[in-house]
């Protein structure tokens, strides 16, 4: 009796903790609401699109101008009566789950500003017969278009135009780490790329805000395979770290032009983050970069995108301690960009943490040391097979 008395006194005790966490919750909402009308008002800082001048822009949703469809939604060409080209998100559903993914992408956007983020013009009122996002458009498609979909017959994407999209892409991840916020959903289709081939990362629904004093956060299962921090799949817990591992499989399309899931590869192969990791650790680096990239008439692509590599394996590692920061990652990748492959200058690469002697340890003893925390210069041992290829 007494052991049940206790238990019902903890359960009435939750329940009245959630029905005012709840209760702060929806009041939170409502304030930021307060002024939800459609056609001119403001909340959460953009306008309030009304949902028939939407229709108009994008000709009635027509297919014909249909620019990409996810999990969540539908994105559609327009043009408002302003003249102004827009990207028009439309939610798949009016419910409670879209309805915090809409509140939630407005948040994160309205309180960011970086040149490489995707701008958001405003949105429909919450009350409105469809849940839209009004979005800037892009116009040159998606990185994964250019690398592996429609646009890769063009072979646009020259080995100096994926470096800057790389380190363009690591800029944007560092600043919203840096703002409390983890993307989610870090992959190619969500890099969209202008006429200049200039960087704009997007899709903000599942993102998530994190205090500094927050080691992680414990969420539902979210993501895209083939991205996925397979931690995450251990104990749904999301970090930084977790946008790192999915950036390591962004820099290995970049230099392999490969999808992040191919099912005519070998089973334990078809993740690409796994094929990578095979052909690195072997040294193999030929087996896994671009040849059309010119590795075989310019040994400076050579150097540069073979270091790449072994810094998306680092990206990839299984233990997120291994993982270096995206401010580590960008100040890599920029070090990689200014390296002068064939000269006596050392590459300042950042310093990563020390390692205990574990599988994974010993797997990053086959590519290339990292330096140690009191020296950043120590150039890295060069595998066998690089030294022999040149």
């Amino acid at each position: 009796m007494i052991t049940c008395l206790v238990v019902n006194c903890i359960w009435h005790y939750k329940k009245r903790k959630f029905s005012s966490s709840h209760l702060l919750s929806t009041k939170k909402l409502s304030d930021n609401f307060n002024h939800d009308v459609e056609g001119g008002s403001i909340y959460f800082g953009v306008p309030v699109f009304s949902y028939s001048e939407l229709e108009e822009a994008t000709n009635d949703f027509n297919s014909s101008r249909e620019l990409g469809d996810g999990g969540y939604g539908t994105v559609y060409y327009g043009k408002l009566k302003d003249g102004r080209e827009v990207a028009v998100k439309r939610l798949h559903e009016h419910n409670c789950k879209r309805m915090q993914q809409f509140v939630n992408e407005i948040e994160i956007l309205t309180r960011l500003r970086h040149n490489n983020l995707v701008t958001l013009y405003g949105c429909t009122s919450r009350r409105g017969r469809e849940l839209l996002l009004v979005y800037d458009y892009i116009p040159n498609g998606t990185l994964a278009d250019h690398l592996h979909g429609d646009k890769a017959k063009d072979r646009s994407l020259a080995w100096p135009i994926r470096m800057n999209i790389a380190i363009e892409t690591a800029g944007a991840l560092a600043y919203l780490h840096v703002s409390d916020v983890i993307h989610c959903d870090v992959k190619t289709n969500n890099i969209l790329l202008d006429h200049n081939f200039s960087v704009k990362v997007a899709d903000f629904g599942i993102s998530r805000l994190f205090p500094n004093d927050v080691s992680h956060i414990s969420t539902a299962p979210r993501g895209t395979p083939g991205y996925i921090d397979p931690k995450y799949h251990e104990c749904y817990q999301l970090t930084s770290k977790s946008d790192v591992y999915s950036f390591g499989v962004v820099l290995v399309e970049l230099i392999s032009s490969m999808p992040a899931v191919d099912m005519n590869r070998q089973s334990q192969e078809i993740n690409l983050a796994n094929f990578a990791i095979n052909k690195i650790v072997k040294c193999a680096f030929h087996e896994l970069i671009d040849p059309s990239l010119g590795l075989d008439s310019d040994t400076k692509i050579w150097g540069m995108t073979t270091s790449v590599a072994e810094l998306a394996f680092l990206c990839l590692q299984t233990d997120r301690d291994i993982r270096p920061t995206m401010v580590e990652v960008l100040d890599t990748l920029k070090e990689i960009q200014t390296i002068e492959f064939g000269n006596e200058k050392r590459a300042k690469l950042v310093a990563g943490p020390p390692f205990p002697e574990s599988e994974d340890r010993l797997l990053l003893k086959h590519v290339k040391s990292l330096p140690s925390p009191n020296s950043v210069t120590d150039k890295w041992r060069t595998c066998p097979s690089i030294t022999n290829t040149k």
